[in-house]
């Protein structure tokens, strides 16, 4: 446990790259293989899910701490994090523990769900006696299921194969699919045996960057070839040795979620790999993402929700035929293959190869960019047609050109702390509009303000809190923000009546006061301008 909390404050200390990975590839080259498969299990984001009810641990801590509740809970105000709030607050154990990473996850951290509230309190409370303070900070946070460091998936397998001398794409594969922690599979996953026996397992998904300069400046229009970008779930079906199974982006194994998409598997040809997208989908055009959303989550599919939400794969790329790997391909050669596979489908099969926006000059891309929201789309992608399909987020051959987003000017009424290193500052915001003489509440959002602002708004927060209700602040109606997001729709949840996605502060409008700020009216003239609902 030691090595894995100096590893994470090593990593978490740090904004260069470099010093990141070089943390990780000393970590990864001292470790016994069992505490490098749960290490990396735990820096890719595969944590387990809270085992102990909060409460318990807040009543536990304030026990050993010997402080009372008034105490314990302005502390964790200041400071934002429940697991660091407990690490500082409980007396320091001294020596740091030598038992292994695997050792405590498996012999006292993953048994805690399944027992009672007595033998969970022996053990929690055992090991914050026995942990020194950075230990047992790291072991909070995989209690609450909080555990979250600064590096990304691809940062721990560029340091995986920096200290295996295994090729990036081969240990990200590895990575894909399900697999249980074990010294078994981190000794697997830094081998150099090429020989791969999991059939069901997906390629890394090839992400794109956002086209941050004119499209004319990526050269001949004729070198790139455009799509439309829509708003599902990114997927891959597989079909192997006789098998079909149906993957996310997100490294979930959708297994009977999507029936209809599952079932075209039986027509395709054993070692075929397809990169797509899930849409709900009607008579040749997709339905808005909320659609989807009825489906998602669902356990139990009826008849109903299936007829008045159908689901199909819309088809972007072929990474794998006749069990070779074509990746290396180019991109046009790989669409000439899948469009062949795909017109030997049954009339009427859930999977539509991915509409090509045939243009001659940028200009008219320009044009079917700005169109996009009619189709129900985000934008477009601009593929080189000579690219392989890379791992991971890759500059220079996809990208992603989204359109303008929408954006409404909002009142600040309602703000409360962060967390981490947003701790103690006022930085999670709900702004409203105006309907009538009234402000209702409309948005949430976090981001967008730089560090210097996120100051100045959080000492205006303090000067001017009306009201308290926990860590939540009532504030003066008077700072005005742009929101910008990137969809809308109408949502009987919401006490607007509107649900937006993925909202954030574009700018802080200081020219505009409360009063000007947009209204009920004209955040719903924006749902005629964002398609079809």
């Amino acid at each position: 446990m030691r090595a894995f909390a100096e590893l994470f404050r090593a990593v978490d200390e740090t904004t260069a790259t470099n010093e990141k990975i070089a943390a990780l590839d000393r970590y990864f080259r001292g470790a016994a293989p069992a505490d490098a498969a749960w290490a990396v299990h735990f820096l890719i984001g595969r944590r387990p899910k809270r085992l102990v009810r909060t409460a318990l641990l807040v009543a536990w801590a304030r026990e050993a701490a010997g402080i009372p509740e008034w105490l314990f809970e302005e502390s964790y105000h200041a400071v934002g994090d429940l697991a660091e709030t407990i690490g500082l607050l409980l007396p320091d154990a001294g020596a740091p523990s030598e038992r292994p990473l695997a050792w405590w996850v498996e012999e006292r951290l993953l048994p805690l769900r399944g027992e009672d509230e007595a033998a969970q309190r022996t053990v929690v409370v055992g090991a914050w006696r026995e942990l020194a303070r950075r230990e047992r900070f790291v072991w909070n946070k995989l209690i609450t299921g909080g555990f979250r460091v600064g590096v990304s998936q691809q940062l721990v397998v560029r340091a995986l194969a920096r200290a295996s001398g295994v090729a990036e794409e081969v240990i990200a594969h590895r990575l894909m699919g399900a697999w249980e922690p074990s010294a078994e599979f981190y000794e697997r996953l830094v081998s150099h045996d090429t020989a791969d026996a999991d059939w069901s397992r997906p390629y890394p998904f090839y992400l794109a960057y956002a086209l941050d300069q004119p499209p004319h400046a990526l050269g001949d229009v004729a070198e790139w070839q455009a799509e439309w970008k829509w708003d599902g779930i990114r997927a891959q079906l597989i079909r192997r040795h006789g098998h079909t199974f149906l993957w996310s982006r997100g490294e979930d194994l959708l297994s009977g979620r999507f029936p209809e998409v599952e079932r075209i598997g039986e027509f395709l040809p054993d070692g075929t790999v397809i990169d797509g997208e899930l849409l709900p989908w009607r008579d040749g055009a997709p339905l808005p993402f909320a659609q989807l959303q009825r489906r998602i989550g669902r356990k139990v599919l009826g008849r109903k929700i299936l007829d008045e939400v159908p689901v199909a794969l819309i088809a972007y790329d072929l990474l794998e035929e006749a069990g070779q790997d074509v990746r290396p391909l180019a991109f046009a050669e790989r669409r000439a293959r899948l469009a062949r596979l795909i017109a030997r489908l049954p009339t009427g099969a859930s999977m539509l190869l991915s509409p090509a926006v045939d243009a001659a000059r940028w200009d008219e891309l320009v044009a079917a960019r700005a169109a996009a929201r009619e189709r129900n789309a985000e934008g477009l992608m601009l593929k080189r047609r000579a690219s392989a399909y890379g791992v991971g987020r890759r500059r220079g051959d996809w990208w992603k050109w989204k359109v303008d987003p929408l954006s409404v000017d909002a009142v600040l009424l309602y703000a409360q702390p962060g967390h981490g290193r947003r701790a103690g500052l006022f930085t999670d915001y709900t702004f409203g509009v105006w309907d009538g003489d009234q402000l209702v509440p409309f948005a949430k959002a976090y981001s967008g303000l730089t560090d210097d602002e996120i100051r100045r708004v959080d000492a205006f927060v303090r000067r001017n809190t009306v009201e308290k209700f926990g860590p939540v602040r009532t504030v003066k109606p008077e700072l005005v923000f742009e929101l910008a997001f990137e969809g809308i729709q109408r949502s009987p949840r919401h006490k607007s009546g509107i649900a937006v996605r993925f909202p954030r502060m574009a700018r802080w409008r200081h020219d505009k006061p409360a009063a000007d700020a947009d209204t009920l009216d004209t955040v719903r003239a924006l749902l005629d301008r964002s398609g079809p609902e």
